[in-house]
């Protein structure tokens, strides 16, 4: 779905203008400004764009209760509910097993962040002991 229907550019990415489409397509329009807000949320590497790794973390921060209700991206999340009567039993079937695709996609997604989380953080206190152990040294040359 993401790289098929709305990658437009087949580049990987769904840029400001691909969103925008998308958001019309799913009967969401957004503004412009609300269109950037909406990928500047999620843009976790700043480059405007959205990857399909940032795309899944819409869904995370919806499950997570991180999305303000008036927001597109809570609007963007309401919609990949189904209604079985439009859709038919096959169609939902459809949809829940790629659900649960994205669910497993997501658990993945989220052991990333943590892991990459917990290096943050190791990196951080490695940091902090080298700076002491640096002013400690300068102490002991300043007297």
């Amino acid at each position: 779905l993401f790289k098929k229907k709305y990658d437009a550019g087949r580049d990987g990415f769904i840029d400001l203008m691909e969103l925008k489409l998308m958001m019309e397509k799913l009967g969401a329009p957004q503004t412009h400004l609300g269109l950037k807000s909406m990928i500047k949320e999620v843009d976790e590497d700043f480059d405007g764009k959205l990857s399909f790794r940032e795309f899944l973390l819409i869904f995370h921060k919806a499950a997570a209760g991180e999305l303000q209700e008036d927001s597109g991206l809570m609007a963007l999340a309401k919609l990949s509910e189904i209604n079985v009567a439009l859709e038919g039993v096959k169609g939902a079937k459809n949809f829940f097993e790629a659900k649960v695709q994205a669910l497993s996609l997501a658990s993945k997604f989220e052991a990333e962040l943590k892991a990459e989380q917990d290096e943050r953080k190791r990196e951080e206190e490695e940091r902090r002991l080298r700076q002491a152990a640096f002013q400690e040294l300068k102490a002991n040359f300043s007297t």
